[in-house]
């Protein structure tokens, strides 16, 4: 598709989030003014760009996909990436989303017009204008590597994980892996056996349990194709368990032992050495930092050509990687998994509001939002998957769909009043996130005893939701005019 002069709708990212509201406007109105600029070469996400081995979902597909896109053709309860991008492929072709992406375009700016009440956009392959910008690049899309001492001498391979480089064989080399979050855990068992020795550099080490996976037989998958009502009971009962969960990590937090007590039994199981135990044994609450499902990581560090340093690493060598204890480890590759930028997203830094400061500046590192979607001074700007959207439990899908319907009707509403702006009242977004954090204070995010991403470096949990998801979706089921200002076309007109 070609870049238009100007668009009712502008999208920036055509993952989940971009696509899940494409397809809910598209529902409402087939011919709606919509276009998503992606700076990908194809859709998809961080489905389309985390291609390490072994990469796979950690929620069940059956709740880890869209409500009006259900797929009888899962492979097994955790679907692997793959199936997950061919799938956003052919949700993207069912949709007609896929008529209305610009592809290889990436976000270089975007100036809210005052006087003109539109958004002036800059992009990789041209400018134009948006009446309406949202902002859908998700908060896991940027990897991080660190500034380490010396990384620029390394003689040898380095990547991200989230950016594998399948060009190079670890064949037989010593690998050296920074991280032990959610994608270490899934692509050091794939790397293990044609590695020569691997070495995983631990800062803090993080509670597992047992990722309960299996292969779904065909006749399963011809039930949910020919009484497709089964599927959605299947999809109701992972929800509702994944919702006791979460109230055990936000609303009855003495329940948690429990599962700690079955992730101590799991290492047990997993690991003979008392020393590594030890060594893989949290000292915070678990929930406090973003459990980890895993058959496999646990066994895989008790091997003799795997190695665990749990004194981090503090630089680098042409030949190698010291650690906290001032040790080398001569390496041939290293491998970053230290994860992304959730509270500093690189889009805010392009987004100039009213007041002609961007996002990130009116942020000053502690991201807020008005029900994670709308920020005060950014008129007709909505976020999918922003501040305080995150789950420790559940399917971000379904937070992105309940935001999909809450920017749609807004948008409607837009359309139907003749407003050219919306812009929520900086008093309510104040007292909701005011809200939002007394709720968080009793969760084990807040008090859960660890150092984690979600809290920004104000001091805030600007990353998850407190509470249960259907509360999410309950206030986001419509939009609330009357806490936003509005301007009318005829008064930008005179």
């Amino acid at each position: 598709m070609k870049l238009p002069e100007h668009v009712e709708t502008l999208i920036v990212g055509a993952g989940f989030a971009g696509m899940g509201l494409a397809a809910r406007m598209l529902r409402d109105n087939r011919a709606a003014d919509v276009v998503l600029i992606e700076r990908g070469a194809d859709i998809g996400g961080t489905w389309r760009d985390n291609t390490y081995p072994g990469c796979a979902c950690d929620v069940p597909t059956a709740l880890y996909s869209y409500s009006f896109a259900p797929s009888a053709d899962w492979s097994h309860t955790f679907a692997r990436q793959p199936e997950i991008y061919d799938y956003l492929k052919k949700v993207a072709a069912d949709t007609g989303i896929v008529d209305r992406v610009v592809l290889n375009c990436e976000l270089e700016a975007a100036v809210w017009d005052e006087d003109a009440a539109l958004w002036r956009v800059r992009t990789s392959r041209g400018a134009l204008t948006a009446k309406t910008l949202v902002a859908a690049t998700g908060a896991l899309s940027t990897p991080k590597i660190p500034d380490f001492p010396g990384l620029d001498q390394f003689s040898g391979t380095t990547f991200h994980s989230a950016t594998w480089n399948h060009e190079h064989d670890l064949r037989g080399e010593r690998v050296a892996v920074i991280g032990t979050g959610a994608s270490a855990v899934q692509f050091v068992p794939e790397i293990a056996d044609p590695a020569a020795h691997v070495t995983v550099f631990q800062r803090t080490p993080a509670w597992v349990i047992p990722r309960m996976d299996r292969t779904l037989p065909a006749a399963q998958k011809a039930v949910y194709s020919r009484i497709p009502a089964t599927q959605k009971v299947v999809r109701g009962a992972v929800y509702g368990f994944r919702e006791l969960l979460g109230a055990a990590m936000s609303h009855a937090t003495w329940v948690l032992p429990a599962f700690e007590a079955a992730a101590r039994l799991h290492l047990r199981r997993q690991v003979k050495d008392p020393e590594l135990r030890r060594k893989l044994t949290p000292d915070f609450t678990i929930g406090c930092k973003r459990m980890l499902l895993s058959n496999d990581w646990l066994r895989t560090l008790d091997r003799a050509d795997v190695s665990l340093v749990d004194s981090g690493l503090v630089s680098v060598t042409e030949g190698g990687v010291v650690d906290g204890h001032g040790v080398e480890h001569k390496v041939d590759t290293i491998i970053f998994a230290t994860g992304f930028t959730p509270t500093e997203p690189p889009v805010a830094h392009l987004i100039t509001g009213k007041r002609g400061e961007t996002l990130a500046a009116h942020w000053n590192g502690s991201p807020n939002a008005y029900k994670g979607t709308a920020v005060s001074g950014f008129p007709n700007l909505f976020l999918m998957y922003g501040p305080n959207t995150n789950l420790g439990h559940s399917s971000i899908v379904y937070m992105l769909e309940s935001q999909a319907e809450y920017v749609n009707d807004a948008l409607n509403t837009m359309k139907r009043e003749r407003l050219d702006a919306l812009d929520v009242n900086e008093s309510v977004q104040v007292h909701y996130n005011k809200g939002i954090q007394h709720e968080l204070q009793h969760t084990v995010w807040n008090k859960g005893g660890c150092s984690s991403w979600y809290i920004d470096p104000e001091g805030r949990n600007s990353v998850q939701w407190p509470t249960f998801t259907f509360k999410f979706r309950s206030l986001l089921e419509h939009f609330d005019r009357e806490n936003y200002s509005a301007r009318k076309i005829e008064s930008v007109q005179a």
